[in-house]
């Protein structure tokens, strides 16, 4: 609850999806505790009692989602918004309609400007056969402004060894260590995002962090820079958090008035939180499943468009492709050009 002088304004427990504001949609937390791969890159362990095709049960620590034989998400299609997937553990196999496909993981960053349609599946390879496959991501939608929803669709690589990361130590000597996925903190810049998405607009004020505190650690978030900004915080691991002298209960979505430096401090463990802000677009939102535009004519169009051209088809011999188990972390993209990390 707020108190008269608070920044805090509301606290509500995580629900599933996360909660969100204007100009995001959806933000999930994916966290599988996946057993050893099998020869097919799929969990060696049994399948029964799963929903094959709709499993979100989590049963036994990790779920299948809609994959039948290799954990993930099958082709689909979006079209209106950008997906930004933060990998914390684990690899993702994309491919999509524009003959683009990757592999990465491990703290790497993928950027999706779906625009006027891509179809693309990301899939979870289980290439660890000798031991668990342990695998945690965020998924984020980020809506676009109706002047871009019709761009050619668009995918950003933000290699982890590229991303800038600021540690910041209190008196006592404890870290807290910031991820600028996009955003400004400081002198801090993240990546150029794409260039059509509303965080590339001069006033959006978007930003992505991911922040990780010692236990017993003290931060100060910085007042936002725009105005009518809004904040969110996702605390979403360890066991304490003071905000502004305010204790929140774990696995809590806290909204924070945007404009105000807060203290946060973390309790007896270490206490990683998301955070999401922006300056809203203040549109008005149609959304059917994977299409996000501003009118139901729009969402109705988005599906016939879908129907007559599959947003450009499906170049892949199959709705799940993945690379093969030895094959390290890439992108190639539509034009040809490939990206490679160790």
């Amino acid at each position: 609850m707020q108190t008269p002088s608070s920044p805090v304004l509301s606290i509500q427990p995580l629900g599933f999806p996360w909660q969100t504001l204007d100009p995001f949609l959806f933000c999930v937390h994916h966290n599988d505790a996946y057993p050893r791969g099998n020869a097919a890159m799929g969990p060696d362990a049994p399948l029964d009692g799963r929903d094959l095709g709709q499993d979100f049960s989590q049963k036994d620590g990790w779920s299948m989602y809609h994959g039948q034989t290799i954990p993930g998400f099958p082709s689909h299609p979006h079209r209106g918004f950008e997906t930004v997937t933060i990998t914390r553990r684990g690899l993702i196999d994309h491919s999509d309609s524009l003959g683009a496909t990757a592999r990465f993981g491990g703290g790497d960053v993928q950027w999706l400007t779906a625009g006027k349609g891509v179809v693309h599946c990301e899939m979870f390879p289980l290439v660890q056969t000798g031991q668990p496959n342990p695998a945690e991501l965020f998924q984020i939608w980020l809506n676009l402004p109706a002047k871009a929803k019709m761009v050619e669709p668009h995918f950003t690589m933000f290699w982890r060894e590229d991303m800038t990361r600021v540690t910041a130590q209190d008196a006592q000597g404890h870290n807290t260590e910031v991820v600028c996925v996009a955003g400004t903190l400081g002198h801090a810049k993240g990546l150029p995002p794409p260039p059509d998405s509303w965080a590339s607009e001069p006033d959006s004020d978007l930003a992505i962090w991911t922040l990780k505190m010692d236990a017993g650690a003290r931060w100060t978030l910085p007042a936002a820079s725009g105005q009518g900004t809004r904040r969110m915080l996702y605390f979403f691991a360890g066991s304490a958090l003071t905000i502004a002298g305010q204790a929140v209960p774990p696995s809590s979505a806290i909204e924070l008035a945007a404009g105000h430096v807060v203290e946060l401090v973390a309790g007896p463990s270490p206490v990683e939180l998301l955070v999401l802000q922006g300056r809203p677009i203040g549109e008005p939102v149609a959304q059917y499943g994977p299409f996000v535009m501003n009118t139901q004519a729009e969402i109705h169009q988005a599906f016939a468009d879908y129907r007559r051209t599959q947003f450009g088809g499906w170049p892949w011999g199959t709705s799940d492709p993945v690379h093969p188990r030895e094959q390290g972390r890439f992108a190639r993209h539509a034009n040809g050009h490939e990206e490679t990390r160790p």
